[in-house]
């Protein structure tokens, strides 16, 4: 049947109704997962979600992008269900009193991409039995190739300029074929977990396990008030953090660049560059891994 979901047996359709009965239920984080056919970037939709004051716990799913986004305004379109595209929406500066959670201070927000990568690698860790490594601060990689990227926007609030919502975007390759990877700008090369020889590339398990993941991290670092150290969450990151004593250049914003070795991630999840400067607390940036 032409446009059918299910022309393409190796990528079957998600079950929106299974993945509701699975993850939104009493007690739970989760409050709402969209899963849309097509669109062009579920970070665009969730921020929009967040603009109209939805409240946090909101999943957007797509079974293809269009454009989605990535990092200093990049795009990329995926092949239909070939991966998993999934953006969260979260208010991590009000409370929640009936969890017990205290608003968590805006210097600590650095940490949620950092938070979504463990949730990620743990997921792909123990479902597709690869060894997973993460890039700082928002790549997934698989046999040094990168198989994810994640990207948090901030959605601002009307008030004090502090964000009053943060979305965090994950793209994961799960069947997509040597021919249709994309080309990423820093020169690193894609993979897939199909590619990779992943034990298990059935994209509902595997959405399931990272949400999952996601919630349950994101759950520990709120009732520690944003503390990753208490929480545990930055021992896990380091567990996982390929970059973390790696010599790396690192390419800022305004065009300087940065040379020297990773040597920590600090209590706002900045990358610690030894340099023949001294340390340097880098934020944000494009790493490259030298050796």
């Amino acid at each position: 049947m032409p446009g059918s979901p299910y022309t393409d047996l190796d990528r079957p359709p998600l079950d929106p109704r299974a993945l509701r009965r699975a993850l939104v239920v009493p007690g739970g984080f989760w409050t709402r997962i969209d899963v849309r056919r097509e669109t062009g970037s579920t970070n665009a939709d969730a921020v929009a979600a967040a603009g109209e004051g939805t409240p946090e716990g909101l999943v957007v799913v797509a079974e293809r992008q269009t454009a989605g986004r990535g990092r200093l305004g990049r795009q990329w379109s995926s092949p239909p269900r070939a991966g998993i595209a999934a953006s969260v929406l979260l208010r991590p500066g009000v409370a929640v009193p009936d969890r017990d959670w205290p608003p968590a201070p805006v210097t600590g927000y650095g940490w949620l991409p950092l938070l979504a990568g463990v949730a990620l690698a743990e997921s792909v860790l123990r479902l597709a039995e690869l060894p997973a490594e993460l890039k700082w601060p928002n790549d997934l990689l698989v046999g040094g190739a990168k198989c994810a990227g994640i990207l948090a926007e901030s959605v601002p609030s009307a008030g004090n300029g502090e964000p009053s919502a943060i979305v965090v975007g994950i793209g994961l390759n799960v069947t997509l074929r040597a021919d249709e990877l994309p080309t990423n700008p820093g020169g690193l090369p894609a993979t897939s977990l199909r590619l990779a020889g992943a034990a298990a590339t059935d994209r509902d398990p595997l959405l399931r396990a990272l949400l999952r993941g996601l919630a349950d991290w994101y759950g520990r670092w709120r009732a520690a008030a944003g503390d990753a150290d208490e929480c545990g969450l930055r021992d896990a990151y380091l567990r996982h953090c390929a970059t973390v004593g790696r010599e790396v250049r690192v390419s800022l914003p305004g065009g300087e660049t940065r040379t020297g070795t990773a040597t920590s991630v600090d209590g706002a999840g900045r990358l610690v560059v030894d340099t023949v400067d001294g340390p340097t607390a880098v934020a944000a940036g494009d790493v490259l891994h030298l050796r």
